[in-house]
């Protein structure tokens, strides 16, 4: 990159992180190589100022960058050894010669030993001999449980402004990663990283998840519980039907074979747990019911 990651970027040395951060937004946003195809301008200027974001964007790297312990680039700088004091080896040592005060060359890799002094003559900053591919970049996508089963289209918005429609496939699991093939910083000559996306989960209002199971409250009239009959269940692809057996009551798991969510390549089961439910105002004939059943044939839950 060269120069200095700072003035890059239009901040100064005291600078926040957030700052930093929204420096570099801003910049990206107006810089952006979609935004400005066949501009070599821009996407060189594009280029420096990601370069000065990868530095700056890194607490570590900017600490050592600010104590001058590595350059722009990320280089550490060597300082110290009593320098050059002879025509041919350093501290008074001779090409070739490993005696006293002299490390010799013989063991040197003379790539290295150039890219500590900013590269061979004629050649690549820092010793490089080729292009550098850009560096793969890491987010996180939330989806809802429906999506992970059915699959959709997503849109998701990266930290240099840039969006991008994710294809989320049928069956995917928590913590699975899709790989955008190009979609990483720009590389210095070579190609584009990827961009990494992690997907997540989300809570549902109605299953509660364990592995590939889901499990669902299912409420229940009396009368169904009691006589057994069809009722409507929500799934998350949408309403099935589930014969009630009669008799049924407040606790009793029922299951729906494969129609739970995916994990590790399988689907799992929908668990309706059954809650007896009493109208929210019971009328005059159930109220009569419940008396004379109460007075003829008492019952205590328990007993």
């Amino acid at each position: 990159m060269a120069g200095d990651p700072y003035k890059e970027l239009g901040v100064s040395r005291g600078a926040s992180a957030d700052e930093i951060k929204k420096a570099f937004r801003k910049l990206a946003k107006e810089l952006h190589p979609d935004k400005n195809p066949g501009n070599t301008t821009a996407d060189e200027r594009f280029k420096r100022i990601t370069a000065a974001f990868d530095l700056l964007g890194d607490a570590e790297k900017r600490a050592k960058f600010d104590r001058g312990e590595i350059d722009a680039d990320g280089r550490e700088q060597f300082r110290g050894g009593g320098g050059r004091s002879g025509p041919g080896g350093f501290g008074g040592g001779s090409p070739g010669a490993g005696g006293a005060g002299g490390a010799g060359f013989e063991n040197i890799d003379l790539d290295e030993l150039f890219g500590m002094f900013g590269g061979r003559p004629g050649g690549r900053p820092g010793g490089r001999s080729g292009p550098v591919r850009g560096q793969d970049i890491r987010a996180t996508l939330e989806i809802s449980l429906e999506d992970s089963i059915a699959g959709a289209t997503r849109r998701i918005q990266f930290s240099d402004g840039r969006t991008l429609d994710v294809t989320i496939p049928k069956g995917a699991a928590d913590g699975q990663v899709i790989r955008l093939r190009g979609q990483g910083a720009p590389g210095r000559g070579g190609a584009a990283g990827d961009a990494l996306i992690e997907l997540k989960i989300a809570p549902h209002p109605v299953y509660s998840r364990d592995g590939g199971d889901l499990t669902m409250d299912l409420p229940v009239s009396v009368p169904d519980a009691v006589l057994g009959g069809k009722i409507p269940v929500r799934t998350p692809e949408g309403t099935v039907s589930m014969t009630i057996p009669k008799g049924s009551n407040s606790g009793q798991v029922l299951r729906l074979k494969g129609r739970g969510a995916f994990a590790a390549g399988k689907r799992g089961d929908l668990l309706a747990r059954l809650v007896v439910t009493l109208p929210e105002k019971p009328d005059d004939p159930l109220v009569k019911f419940a008396t004379e059943w109460r007075n003829k044939r008492p019952y205590r839950p328990g007993k």
